[in-house]
């Protein structure tokens, strides 16, 4: 019977298997025959293999260690900033969205909003000649931040980061405080403990494994942010908002390395297996 059940196991899982070797499997393996190889737009169909040097060039390009290094920061403050702003809007808002559901639909709606058209409106909102925001700032107050230039530029795009997804991690924490047994919270409050006692010591734990998992996801999606940070600003005043995923567009589409764009494509790839390797390992000690 077991043997049985194995064999159905196999054969249920031949279209998922089938689907990524057909989709991922071989462009996977065509980046990495481009990523060791001299090639360009002419000799896409016949790349000349030439071993690890576009690897070297990568590593050695003090550029890609300025993209890594604003994709790393980027990633880190904009996820710490969501989960913290997204927990306390779903903790202090629960009651309210208890009663009134009907109010999470104008919440998510900065989800619905594609981040490059996020880009451009808040391009248009925050130009320096034409914006209204620094205009009425300067009608007020007599003067007005360049939002965009390069010492501020990786600020703004934080907040305006920050702006767009914090709804994601206000749904994951909200659905994750709600879902806590109620016979949980009678007990903490039959055993004297005060709403923030509970809060610390009984929902956050509870909430653990959701604000973990939203963290990662969240420094993810920050690591190789493109779009949005591509249409307000670019790379940036020398180069200063040039994630890793502009640096590859650049090297691809603007240099013609397409080896060496490869290469970056690669390292970014192995660079977000390693959190996802890391995230399951979590998960794997929380069920342990």
């Amino acid at each position: 019977m077991a043997i049985v059940n194995r064999a159905e196991g196999r054969l249920y899982f031949t279209p998922l298997v089938g689907f990524l070797l057909l989709f991922l499997g071989f462009p996977a393996i065509v980046n990495l025959v481009y990523s060791v190889s001299t090639v360009n737009f002419e000799t896409l169909r016949s790349p000349t293999i030439t071993g690890f040097g576009n690897y070297l060039s990568v590593l050695g390009d003090r550029e890609f260690w300025r993209s890594v290094s604003f994709s790393m920061r980027f990633g880190i403050v904009t996820a710490l900033a969501e989960c913290l702003i997204g927990l306390f809007l779903a903790i202090f808002l629960a009651p309210l969205l208890a009663r009134r559901s009907v109010l999470m639909a104008p919440l998510m709606l900065p989800l619905m909003v594609a981040p490059a058209m996020v880009g451009l409106m808040y391009r248009l909102v925050l130009h320096e000649f034409a914006g209204p925001v620094p205009y009425y700032l300067f009608e007020w107050f007599g003067d007005s931040p360049a939002f965009l230039d390069v010492n501020n530029a990786f600020r703004t795009l934080v907040v305006v980061e920050v702006l767009q997804w914090t709804p994601f991690a206000f749904l994951l924490f909200y659905m994750a405080y709600v879902a806590i047994p109620l016979d949980v919270r009678e007990a903490a409050a039959l055993d004297g403990a005060t709403s923030f006692k509970a809060l610390w010591w009984i929902e956050l734990p509870l909430m653990l494994p959701t604000l973990t998992i939203a963290f990662f996801i969240r420094f993810i999606d920050g690591f190789r942010v493109f779009d949005n940070v591509y249409a307000l600003t670019g790379s940036g005043a020398g180069g200063s908002t040039t994630s890793l995923s502009i640096y590859i567009y650049h090297a691809f589409f603007k240099q013609g390395a397409i080896g060496k764009a490869v290469a970056a494509s690669v390292l970014l790839f192995l660079a977000s297996l390693v959190v996802l390797c890391v995230l399951n390992w979590l998960a794997g000690l929380r069920r342990r």
